[in-house]
């Protein structure tokens, strides 16, 4: 909203200018198209998720959803992007401010993700399908040119920077890969109790960063 002086300068209030109608259409019903995308993967496995499917549930048309998400594909990855960025959300309120000895940090950061992701329905369906075989959204998760793996490998190397501020560039890169990349292999295929695996994970990382 906006208010007008006399000499008809505009001059803001400060309230948000809401969206045009379209925009606000396009906005709810991309929420309510990953909404009922996400309850149909929790409910099914995504391998049994249809656009149509989604369409119904969602209460729009399927050309609509077409348009937004360009196809089945697209829709999954912004499924998984959404969920994701959320559950980063908690990583980084465990590194930030953090505890302050950097292993036991570290260590905390990698144990939420391993006990956390299994309390989020969408990415408990995602892992329980890859224990079955099924890969069909896995590689949203993984693959390395992927936006979810890049913002959690950014996160890290962030965090990691901080805390090792002359330490080589490239060596805290390598350090954040190697963490983001375990840590996932860790949580799709358990070998150890999480506790366990997060101490040696943080001790593994830590010692390729300290060592001359």
């Amino acid at each position: 909203m906006a208010a007008y002086q006399d000499s008809g300068t505009e001059v803001s209030t400060g309230e948000p200018v809401p969206d045009p109608p379209r925009v606000a259409w396009r906005k709810h019903m991309r929420v309510r198209v990953l909404d009922a995308a996400h309850d149909l993967t929790c409910d099914a496995g995504w391998d049994q998720v249809s656009l149509s499917a989604v369409a119904a549930r969602a209460d729009v048309s399927r050309p609509s959803v077409y348009r937004e998400f360009g196809s089945r594909a697209g829709l999954g990855r912004a499924l998984v992007i959404r969920e994701t960025q959320q559950f980063l959300g908690g990583v980084a309120n465990t590194l930030y401010p953090g505890l302050p000895d950097t292993h036991d940090c570290l260590e905390a950061a990698i144990h939420h993700v391993l006990t956390e992701a299994d309390k989020q329905p969408l990415i408990r369906a995602v892992i329980a399908a890859a224990r079955k075989g099924s890969d069909s959204l896995l590689p949203y998760l993984t693959a390395r040119a992927d936006p979810i793996f890049d913002a959690g490998q950014a996160l890290l190397q962030d965090w990691l920077g901080k805390r090792y501020p002359a330490q080589d560039e490239q060596r805290i890169e390598v350090a954040a890969d190697i963490t983001v990349r375990m840590t996932i292999s860790h949580l799709i295929l358990p070998t150890k109790p999480p506790q366990h695996t997060a101490c040696r994970l943080a001790t593994a990382v830590l010692t390729l960063l300290e060592s001359p």
